[in-house]
């Protein structure tokens, strides 16, 4: 009797191990890195806006609250540990509803949800200062309201940012 148990236990562990869905996850459970893939380690994600000064330099506030002004910019900041090199990155910024337009600069790899009210947009970066970023602008016609940007590294979601829009104060 246990030697039939044994068996069967062996039988169904085979079967579960070739079966297309747990073999997928067997497989990637076990992936293994290049040799010369580093190890990247977020010690800080930040957000805010930036401010042009007069002589052109940008600066960094952190905040959570983006004034509905044109052209005024926000965006993220995500430092790592001691890192140089690639780093591909994909980021989802959700708004409160569609705004009138979309648009990117820099020619990345840009697309939009079904319903118009997020953009995706993909990069790769190289890395000398431990840090990336990104920004948007606010232009005529974006929503007001809670907005969210979810950033990922390599398929792995590092930050997330909430953050509001509101009508700018006189």
């Amino acid at each position: 009797m246990q030697l039939r148990v044994y068996a069967c236990g062996i039988a169904v562990a085979f079967s579960l191990l070739t079966s297309p869905a747990f073999a997928s996850v067997a497989v990637k459970d076990n992936i293994k890195t290049s040799s010369d893939t580093k190890l990247i380690t977020v010690t800080k994600t930040e957000f805010g806006v930036f401010r042009r000064s007069g002589k052109g330099k940008m600066t960094f506030i952190p905040t959570t609250n983006v004034p509905l002004l044109d052209g005024y910019s926000y965006g993220w900041r995500i430092h790592f540990k001691k890192y140089k090199g690639k780093v591909t990155w994909r980021e989802i910024l959700q708004l409160p509803k569609v705004p009138e337009t979309w648009g990117t600069q820099n020619g990345e790899n840009f697309s939009l949800s079904p319903d118009g009210s997020a953009a995706i947009t993909s990069r790769t970066d190289y890395v000398e200062n431990s840090m990336i970023q990104n920004t948007w602008a606010i232009t005529t016609g974006d929503p007001l309201g809670k907005h969210r940007i979810d950033v990922y590294i390599d398929g792995r979601r590092v930050a997330t940012f909430n953050f509001d829009v509101m009508a700018a104060s006189k």
